[in-house]
C-alpha cells in the first residue's frame, strides 16, 4: 500500500490533551465546532446537527461526548476545556438555538456531521468527519467539496462571480500552499491554504478584487502544520531500516528524525514537545491515584485500592506489570472524571502507553528524559499505523485504540530497555498480531467497561512482547504487513461491533439496566 499522507506524531498520534471520555466523539467535535464557529464568524443563532442513522454517532453522540464536545466548540472552548461538561447549559445560556436530529442520509463514515448554521445575516452548510484520535476533516461546506483537516490556516472568500477569468486574476499573486477555485451551491468560493493567517493589507486587496460575500479565516487546530511539498525520511519500516544503515540511531532519534522534517521544526523542538506530554501524562496518573470522582460513570475510584493491595503484598508477585496496571487504571479514571488527559493515540485507550512507560519507568528508576524518548519511540509506531490504517474504533473496533496503543507500548519499552531499532519494530509487529479481531462493545455506552479491561491488557500484551523481541524472537510478520492485515480484519467486523452500542457486551441485560440508571441519574442532575 502506498502511502500518501504524511501523518504527525503530535497531530495524528499522541495528543490532543483533552477532557472526555472519548477522542473521536468528544475532542473531535470540538474541533468541529471550532471551524464551524470561525465559519459564522463567531456569530451563532441557530444550529442544526444530523447524523446518520446507520452510523456509530447516531448511537453514541450523547453518551460519548459528541453533543458536549461539539457544544463547547460552538461557544469557541478548545479540548481542554473544564467548562466542556456544561457546555448544554451554556449553550443555551448564550441564546443559541441548537436541533440534535438523526436521519438517513447514507453517510460513508460511521462518525459523519452534517451542521446547517445561521443568523439573521447568513446561512452556511457544512460536513465534517471525525477520522480517529480527535483527528477531523471537513469535507464540504456549500455544497462546494473542501478538504479541512485543522493543519493549515484556511481563508475562504466567498464570491457571487462565475467568471473563472477574474477569479484566477484575483488571487495570481497570493503567497500559499494551495489554492482552489470551487463551486458551491450559492457562491464560488477560493479556498487558500497557508502557513499563517494573511495580513489585513492582503485582505483588503483580495475584497477590493472581486464581488465578494463573505471572507472567514479559519484558524488551525492541530499543533504541527502542513506544508506543501512535505518531505519525510521513510513512510514503512523497510525504508526506516535501510535509513539507518550505517546511522545506528535509537528508535526514538527515528521518530524524532521523521517528526522534525514532517514539522519544518528542530530535533530539540520534537524533544520538548513531547517532554511536555510526558509531564502532563506524570501528573494526570498522579491525580487519579489520589482519588477521582464524577457522577456520570460506571465505575468508581478503584486505583486506590489496587495501589493498597500491592503495598500489603495481597496481589501475585506480579513485579513490573502491577505498577502499570496501577498507573493505566488511574489514567482511565482520570478520562472518566473528565480530567486531563493524553489521547495516546485515543482517549479510550489512553491508559495502554502511559501506564506501560511510566509505569516501567518508575520502576526502574528512570528520568523523564528516558520516558520522553520512550514516548517518541511510541509516536512512531504510531504514525506508521495512522499512515495505513486507522485509530477509530467506529472504522476498525477496538483493535484501532487498545490494540494500536499495545503495539507502541511495546516499541516503548523496547526503548526504555535499551534494545534496537529492529527489536522495537520487532516488538510492535508481534503485539499487533495478539490483537486482531478486538470488538468495541461499550457497556451502558460509556467508554468505561470492558474499555479498563482491554487497556490493561493491552499493557501485559506490550509487556510480553517486548520481552520476546529484546530474546531476539522471531516476529515473522513485517509489520507493514501485519498493519495491513490490521486494517482488512478491523473493517471486516460487523457494525454492531465497532462502537456503535448495537452488539457484544453493549446489549445485555446488566449493560441496558446500568444505561437506564444512568440516563435517570443525569436527568436527575441535569
Amino acid at each position: 500500500m502506498a502511502v500518501t499522507n504524511y501523518p504527525s506524531i503530535f497531530n495524528d498520534v499522541i495528543g490532543p490533551v483533552m477532557r472526555g471520555p472519548s477522542s473521536s466523539h468528544c475532542a473531535a467535535s470540538v474541533r468541529i465546532g471550532r471551524i464551524a464557529r470561525a465559519l459564522m464568524d463567531g456569530e451563532l443563532k441557530e444550529i442544526e446537527i444530523e447524523y446518520d442513522a446507520n452510523g456509530s454517532l447516531a448511537f453514541t453522540h450523547e453518551s460519548q461526548g459528541s453533543d458536549m464536545g461539539i457544544l463547547g466548540g460552538f461557544l469557541g472552548w478548545d479540548v481542554a476545556d473544564d467548562r466542556l461538561v456544561d457546555s448544554a447549559k451554556e449553550i443555551r445560556k448564550a441564546g443559541i438555538r441548537v436541533d440534535i436530529k438523526i436521519k438517513d442520509f447514507s453517510a460513508e463514515h460511521p462518525n459523519t456531521y452534517r451542521i446547517t448554521l445561521k443568523n439573521p445575516n447568513e446561512q452556511h452548510a457544512m460536513t465534517a468527519l471525525s477520522v480517529g484520535g480527535g483527528m477531523i476533516e471537513v469535507i464540504e461546506i456549500d455544497g462546494a467539496r473542501v478538504s479541512i483537516a485543522g493543519d493549515y490556516y484556511e481563508t475562504l472568500i466567498f464570491i457571487d462571480s462565475n467568471e473563472k477569468e477574474a477569479l484566477e486574476n484575483l488571487i495570481e499573486n497570493v503567497d500559499a500552499d494551495e489554492i482552489n477555485l470551487l463551486k458551491g451551491n450559492a457562491f464560488r468560493i477560493i479556498e487558500i491554504k497557508s502557513q499563517r493567517p494573511f495580513d489585513e493589507k492582503t485582505l483588503s486587496d483580495l475584497q477590493s478584487g472581486c464581488d465578494i460575500k463573505y471572507t472567514r479565516t479559519i484558524p488551525p487546530e492541530l499543533p504541527v502544520l502542513s506544508r506543501k511539498q512535505i518531505k519525510v525520511p521513510f513512510t514503512n519500516t523497510a525504508e526506516l531500516l535501510k535509513y539507518n544503515e550505517g546511522k545506528r540511531l535509537e528508535f526514538w532519534e527515528l521518530a524524532a528524525h521523521y517528526e522534525a522534517a514532517r514539522g519544518n521544526i528542530s530535533h530539540d523542538e520534537v524533544f520538548e514537545k513531547m517532554r511536555n506530554i510526558v509531564e502532563i501524562m506524570e501528573t494526570s496518573i498522579e491525580a487519579g491515584v489520589q482519588g477521582t470522582y464524577y457522577e456520570d460513570r460506571i465505575l468508581g475510584y478503584q486505583s486506590g485500592a489496587f495501589l493498597a493491595a500491592m503495598e500489603n503484598r495481597k496481589l501475585f508477585d506480579g513485579g513490573i506489570l502491577n505498577r502499570m496496571i496501577l498507573f493505566t487504571t488511574a489514567m482511565m479514571e482520570m478520562k472518566s472524571a473528565m480530567g486531563v488527559i493524553v489521547a495516546a493515540p485515543t482517549a479510550g485507550s489512553c491508559g495502554v502507553l502511559p501506564g506501560a512507560v511510566i509505569g516501567a519507568a518508575k520502576e526502574m528508576d528512570l528520568s523523564t528524559d528516558d520516558m520522553t524518548r520512550a514516548m517518541l519511540a511510541a509516536g512512531l509506531i504510531g504514525v506508521l499505523i495512522a499512515a495505513r490504517s486507522t485509530f477509530a474504533a467506529e472504522v476498525c473496533g477496538c483493535q484501532a485504540e487498545c490494540g494500536a496503543g499495545s503495539g507502541m507500548a511495546a516499541a516503548a519499552l523496547v526503548q526504555l530497555a535499551g534494545g534496537n531499532a529492529l527489536q522495537a519494530v520487532d516488538a510492535a509487529s508481534m503485539a499487533l498480531q495478539n490483537i486482531f479481531g478486538m470488538t468495541c462493545d461499550p457497556v451502558a455506552n460509556r467508554v468505561e467497561v470492558p474499555c479498563l479491561g482491554k487497556n490493561i491488557m493491552a499493557v501485559s500484551n506490550a509487556l510480553a512482547c517486548a520481552n520476546m523481541a529484546m530474546a531476539n524472537f522471531d516476529a515473522v510478520i513485517p509489520l507493514d504487513e501485519v498493519i495491513e492485515a490490521m486494517d482488512k480484519v478491523g473493517k471486516s467486523l460487523p457494525h454492531e461491533l465497532r462502537c456503535t452500542a448495537l452488539g457484544g457486551l453493549s446489549i445485555t441485560k446488566t449493560s441496558k439496566e446500568i444505561e437506564r440508571k444512568l440516563g435517570h441519574r443525569m436527568t436527575q442532575i441535569v
